[in-house]
């Protein structure tokens, strides 16, 4: 009984684990800075961390189904600074949007086409996109930042009565891709190649199919998040989000994905982009060095990598473990059985 009771309390403390550790972080948090709980600090925590939400969960479907990309931040300099000048030309907010999100998924579809039908490594493919897409970003605006947004800045800025527009956009997107990761065949399907491409396949799946529309979902929230961070900024800027790659990869492995596919969530990798941000939000009223503040993101990545890692190994250890004590106790009871 103890040793059930043992087994539960340890389920709930791993499967539970990355809520206590954001809770525990906000408490610690708040007792370091006396001014982390201010309303306007929170506040701009929850604006800047809508950029990094959106590419983290991008990130996550691509990890659970086995692959990453590393062309984010090129890629959103791209849409971004096309979605700023198509305002400035139309004066359509709508129009903007659409722009760059078709800009981030024909860029995503481009990788797409390697991953799945060439089968080139994603590492290889999107590192690629990355310098095509920052190189096109800063030609088409000839390396100079996009000025005077006019009423684009609302996408990044603007509130709808005490609630910002951008946390309003996270939110109903989170909604959305809930649903789409936990009630569709689709959803089901990620985690099933993240798992085994090959057994997948074998089970019916159309794995391709399913690649181009992660790439795809990918792409239409990058496409979101570069409205956003251009407006935040008041600018189009070709050379902006430089290594937000890496903030999207660091919030979605922080939050329990894992790095060698198959498993990820939506509520955990908001918990992972919360860490992340309440991290940098804290080290900044604290005024740590900012090249301190890449190595700690660096350190924490490897040891998230590492501790999913030795997870995994534990885990497939107990399995071999306990099949090996069946395989005993079926060759006792047929020795039992012979005499």
């Amino acid at each position: 009984m103890e040793t059930l009771n043992k087994n539960k309390l340890n389920e709930l403390a791993h499967k539970y684990s990355i809520f206590i550790v954001l809770v525990a972080l906000f408490i610690i948090c708040s007792f370091v800075s006396p001014f982390f709980l201010q309303a306007s600090n929170l506040m701009n925590v929850a604006r800047q961390l809508c950029v990094g939400i959106l590419i983290a969960y991008g990130e996550m479907i691509l990890i659970v189904s086995g692959f990453l990309d590393l062309s984010v931040g090129a890629v959103l300099a791209l849409a971004g600074v096309v979605s700023v000048n198509v305002f400035k030309a139309t004066g359509s907010i709508l129009i903007a949007v659409v722009a760059a999100i078709i800009v981030a998924v024909i860029c995503n579809v481009i990788n797409a086409v390697f991953v799945a039908n060439f089968n080139v490594p994603a590492f290889i493919a999107t590192l690629g996109m990355m310098q095509m897409a920052r190189g096109v970003a800063l030609y088409y605006t000839g390396g100079q930042n996009i000025l005077q947004l006019g009423k684009y800045v609302n996408i990044g800025q603007g509130m709808v009565g005490p609630i910002p527009v951008p946390v309003i956009i996270v939110v109903l997107i989170t909604i959305i891709l809930y649903y789409i990761i936990n009630h569709t065949r689709y959803g089901r399907g990620i985690y099933a190649i993240g798992g085994s491409r090959s057994a997948a396949e074998a089970s019916g799946i159309n794995s391709k199919k399913s690649i181009y529309t992660s790439y795809i979902i990918n792409g239409i929230l990058i496409g979101f998040a570069a409205c956003i961070f251009m407006a935040r900024n008041n600018a189009g800027l070709p050379n902006g989000a430089i290594g937000y790659e890496m903030t999207g990869l660091t919030a979605a492995i922080v939050g329990g994905t894992s790095f060698t596919g198959g498993i990820g969530t939506i509520p955990g990798t908001i918990c992972g982009a919360f860490i992340i941000g309440f991290l940098e939000n804290v080290m900044n009223l604290l005024g740590v060095n900012s090249y301190i503040q890449q190595v700690i993101e660096g350190a924490i990545i490897v040891l998230a990598v590492a501790f999913d890692v030795v997870s995994k190994s534990k885990k497939t250890t107990k399995v071999i473990l306990v099949d090996e004590k069946k395989d005993e106790e079926k060759k006792d009871d047929a020795a039992a059985k012979a005499e």
